[in-house]
């Protein structure tokens, strides 16, 4: 019986620590597509920031907004962005493909990551998918709010960095204390206790709205 309970306390939480260590696999008999399905966790960081810095410079300087309307902008596109990262993870990442094709694919954009999730140079998006998804996002933006569509995208592609950076810390560094630690709780208890609850990673609140906190 204790043994029972003790089992049953261990499965309640989240692991605190998992091990950092770099595991990998091959994905592609190409090596010219196994190199591009590899990506430096900095690139968003390098690729990305300066998009959101020129953006910012549109709208202030360019086109002239008051800093509070820039602000409120910026802030509408971050929001924006945890709701799309909420949408991809939960109804694309994991989607159940019913053809060998389908599962192929599939596991390519994710499941790889949920059967290697320390594999170091798979946890951010490679350029070749992210930067067409971001003109793609630019082009629609530009429909949706027009003139505001600069401080908008700056703030979601802000977002976009900060989940990518979130979620290579919450596989890789320790975040032991406060909010760090339990938004890395809540990542892990996604992987190793219940992958079809959990889907927000930089943000939980859409989680909460669409009460998939847990299954």
């Amino acid at each position: 019986m204790a043994d029972q309970l003790d089992q049953k306390r261990a499965l309640s939480k989240p692991p605190l620590y998992v091990s950092t260590k770099n595991e990998t696999v091959r994905m592609f008999d190409s090596d010219f597509m196994e190199f591009f399905s590899r990506v430096h966790p900095a690139t968003p960081l390098i690729l990305y920031l300066p998009v959101v810095g020129f953006m910012l410079y549109v709208a202030l300087w360019r086109q002239g907004f008051p800093v509070l309307v820039v602000a409120g902008s910026f802030l509408l596109g971050m929001l924006l962005w945890t709701l799309l990262e909420y949408l991809i993870h939960r109804y694309i990442f994991h989607y159940e493909p019913k053809t060998r094709v389908g599962k192929r694919l599939h596991y390519i954009i994710h499941g790889v990551h949920h059967d290697y999730p320390n594999d170091g140079r798979r946890l951010v998006m490679p350029p070749s998918i992210s930067v067409p998804l971001a003109f793609l996002f630019y082009g629609m933006f530009l429909l949706i709010f027009g003139r505001f569509a600069s401080s908008v995208f700056a703030g979601l592609v802000f977002g976009y960095v900060c989940y990518d950076m979130l979620h290579y810390a919450t596989h890789h560094f320790p975040m032991k204390r406060g909010v760090l630690l339990w938004l890395k709780q809540y990542h892990l208890r996604h992987h190793y206790k219940d992958d079809y609850a959990g889907y927000g990673i930089s943000s939980p609140l859409w989680d909460y709205i669409f009460r998939t906190t847990r299954r």
